[in-house]
């Protein structure tokens, strides 16, 4: 592929539309689908600066809104991880089926429960998906069966004061037998608002997927 691609996607599924935005650079590396227990993750701030980065260094994103606004205004939703991991799902075979992405390696960026869809979905797609990224996020709601048999290398990123999801990612750490690294943000909250911590958000995913993400 020698032209870049910029496009907004809707993806069937279920009796609705998953909305996304489909950016790939010229002779992209891989694919990484974002996913984001909200229904904003698309336009999210944060998200679209990691999103960036990535294709900076030469890899596709596909940032997705896996709840409809609807869906969103449901908080018990944004927690249901099986529905989460289904759309996951329906997107990952979507860019399977797609012309431009059907051929590059795939990856998940996840962030808060979407990092639990990520990595559920990782477990059941096993060597399909070539590396996970998890922001902030909560891998355990993946639960422990998912958790023990996913294969792609998985980074979990988390802010140093962000304490209780900092326990949670260590006990979901315990639990995956892939490759794998737990990566403490310095004076980083869950929102990595705190000066250079998206930054480095960011800059270790980036070098995460450029490793990862081989045919």
């Amino acid at each position: 592929m020698s032209d870049s691609i910029n496009q907004l996607v809707r993806i069937p599924v279920d009796d609705v539309h998953m909305e996304g935005m489909l950016e790939l650079p010229a002779r992209p590396q891989g694919i990484v689908l974002f996913a984001h227990g909200g229904g904003s993750s698309r336009h999210s701030p944060r998200n679209n600066y990691v999103a960036r980065v990535l294709r900076d260094k030469g890899i596709g994103t596909l940032l997705l809104d896996l709840l409809t606004l609807s869906e969103d205004l449901d908080y018990q939703t944004r927690f249901d991880i099986p529905l989460l991991t289904h759309r996951l799902l329906v997107a990952t075979r979507w860019v399977r089926l797609h012309e431009p992405t059907r051929m590059l390696p795939i990856g998940y960026f996840g962030a808060s429960t979407g990092a639990a869809a990520a990595l559920q979905a990782a477990a059941a797609l096993g060597e399909d998906i070539h590396a996970v990224v998890s922001r902030g996020g909560r891998p355990d709601l993946a639960g422990y069966h998912d958790l023990e048999i996913v294969k792609a290398p998985t980074l979990l990123l988390v802010g140093s004061r962000d304490e209780d999801v900092l326990e949670l990612n260590h006990e979901a750490y315990v639990r995956l037998p892939c490759t794998k690294e737990l990566s403490v943000i310095p004076g980083a909250t869950h929102l990595f608002e705190e000066a250079g911590a998206l930054e480095e958000v960011a800059r270790q995913a980036g070098t995460w997927f450029s490793l990862h993400l081989k045919v």
